[in-house]
């Protein structure tokens, strides 16, 4: 899946068709960088997202369950409490995932062979060093991060469950998984379609910026306007179809593991 996070951040951080590294189409995107940047160009920025990836998923599941019972001691309808518990865990998991985030985009970003850019721990010290620890450095774009991530899991935790909860269980073990994997394919989608703007933003503002030594995107939505004024509507959209082609199967995969596990610990703990 990482190829299509990839194409994904590429897409987001160029500006428009006067861009001149602009790619044309997602295969355009797919055939430039396998011709000038070699097959493990599409594995740039890898390595965060690896060392990442248990601690994020803990951090989004362990937490939504976490707010799930707290909410529970408000007067909440239930439907409601899934979102706004998936909202909780998005926003803790931004928190935790935001620096790997940063090094990830900036080594994405680099256009060079394989083999010529940094390595992580390289890029991860030279963004240390240059900018320190702050939102001006590895933190920086967290309100566009909480923003992603926040508005991700409150669509997919709540419309997930809202609709399992509607839609009746089926007694055929390959029907109710096809019925999950359906409903996890469905949110997954929406939740990308919706926090996409924030997600160009998080690009923008953790990638290079259009004039080296200066710096065009500052904030969140100041961000979003200004991609909006100089791009228009669209452009809080570049790189959609890679970012639902990884998230659409890739949240209902995540979700029937999630229902597997927590099913199994309930039973035997």
């Amino acid at each position: 899946m990482h190829p299509l996070d990839v194409v994904k951040t590429r897409f987001q951080i160029q500006r428009g068709k006067t861009d001149p590294t602009s790619y044309k189409s997602l295969g355009d995107s797919f055939r430039t960088i396998f011709r000038t940047e070699g097959l493990f160009g599409f594995y740039k920025g890898i390595l965060p997202p690896i060392l990442a990836e248990t601690p994020k998923r803990a951090v989004k599941f362990f937490t939504f369950e976490q707010y799930k019972k707290l909410l529970g001691n408000v007067a909440l309808s239930p439907s409601l409490t899934f979102a706004v518990a998936g909202l909780g865990s998005g926003l803790t998991e931004a928190v935790v995932v935001n620096p790997f985030e940063v090094v990830k985009v900036s080594l994405q970003a680099n256009r060079d062979a394989f083999a010529e850019q940094p390595s992580t721990l390289a890029k991860a010290r030279q963004i240390i060093q240059a900018n320190g620890l702050g939102l001006n450095g590895i933190n920086k774009g967290l309100p566009a991060t909480l923003g992603r991530h926040g508005v991700f899991n409150m669509v997919y935790f709540g419309f997930y469950f809202n609709v399992k909860n509607i839609i009746p269980a089926n007694k055929d073990p390959t029907l109710e998984f096809l019925r999950k994997f359906g409903i996890g394919l469905v949110s997954g989608t929406i939740a990308s379609i919706i926090n996409i703007p924030f997600d160009v933003a998080k690009s923008r503002i953790q990638g290079p910026q259009p004039v080296p030594g200066e710096i065009k995107y500052r904030t969140c939505f100041k961000t979003m306007a200004t991609v909006y004024k100089e791009e228009g509507f669209l452009a809080l959209y570049k790189g959609l179809i890679p970012k639902i082609m990884r998230l659409g199967p890739g949240g209902a995969v995540m979700l029937l593991v999630y229902e597997y596990v927590y099913g199994w610990l309930q039973e035997n703990w």
